[in-house]
């Protein structure tokens, strides 16, 4: 956990960098719906090309850190910093056309098209007032074997055939081709087999290897030590721990997520490896 002078036992309050600029800083970000104070004071950054971890326990305030993130909801107080910038996103548009692409547990893709046409939904080529289908086929096709995948037996295979795995790689596909700097990973691997969350997994850690920055949230604490390179954990809408991921091992962070607090020393041999981390 980054901590200064404090205890191991007391977790930093304070975002740092150890890549120079941060992509992405939240500072002081607070949130309310009425009564309900939903974050209280969040601080964190988000480097470019590595992954971060945003971890709790359901109604810790995951949700709605991505969803401000996102420009779904403004925050009530404190500020997001993009790229060295203020910004003050007034929609999901405006978060998408800066860079950023949310990924949600229901991916948004619609079944009756296949992949080529979930891939360009909204943002089709024309030439000559008519779609450009040889151009999308091209583009989906490179930028498919640019992430390395190589499951689907079409590009013009329907959505609605695919496996979980199959779908979250045409999903993060989309976000790489719309050029996304960060992408946030609502419970990618949420009700995936062992082989299907490998390739996602796989699949994260290509996207950081190129420079893209990306937030998994993530309740598969296997997955977390897999994949990510810093860990931020929330616990009743404030932000409890954070830090590189070396710095924790299972049992504290989930004593951070379900009690806010941890006293135990990090015990390293207990830091699970998973098929996803062998490959890396």
């Amino acid at each position: 956990m980054s901590t200064s002078d404090s205890p191991a036992t007391e977790p930093s309050t304070t975002p740092s960098s150890s890549n120079g600029t941060p992509l992405l800083e939240l500072r002081n970000v607070t949130k309310r719906f009425g009564p309900v104070q939903a974050l209280s004071r969040i601080s964190f950054d988000v480097p470019p090309g590595k992954v971060t971890a945003l971890a709790g326990d359901n109604g810790a305030g995951k949700s709605v850190t991505i969803k401000t993130i996102s420009g779904l909801w403004p925050a009530d107080e404190g500020e997001l910093v993009w790229e060295g910038n203020p910004v003050r996103f007034h929609g999901p548009r405006d978060a998408e056309a800066a860079g950023i692409t949310t990924i949600y547990q229901d991916l948004a893709l619609a079944d009756n098209l296949d992949i080529v046409q979930n891939m360009f939904l909204g943002h089709e080529p024309l030439e000559r007032g008519l779609l450009d289908e040889a151009k999308m086929e091209t583009t989906a096709k490179d930028t498919l074997k640019e992430l390395s995948v190589r499951t689907n037996r079409s590009i013009r295979q329907p959505v609605a055939s695919l496996s979980g795995g199959q779908r979250q790689s045409v999903a993060v596909a989309k976000a790489v081709m719309a050029k996304a700097k960060l992408v946030i990973m609502d419970e990618p691997t949420a009700a995936l087999g062992v082989s299907q969350t490998r390739t996602v997994l796989a699949l994260i850690k290509r996207l950081a290897s190129q420079g893209v920055a990306v937030m998994v949230v993530s309740h598969n604490l296997n997955d977390v030590f897999a994949v990510a390179d810093h860990v931020v954990i929330l616990y009743l809408g404030n932000m409890v721990a954070q830090g590189p991921v070396t710095d924790f091992d299972p049992s504290t962070v989930v004593d951070y997520m379900t009690t806010g607090r941890s006293t135990r020393t990090v015990d390293h041999s207990a830091v699970p490896r998973s098929a996803g981390q062998e490959e890396g």
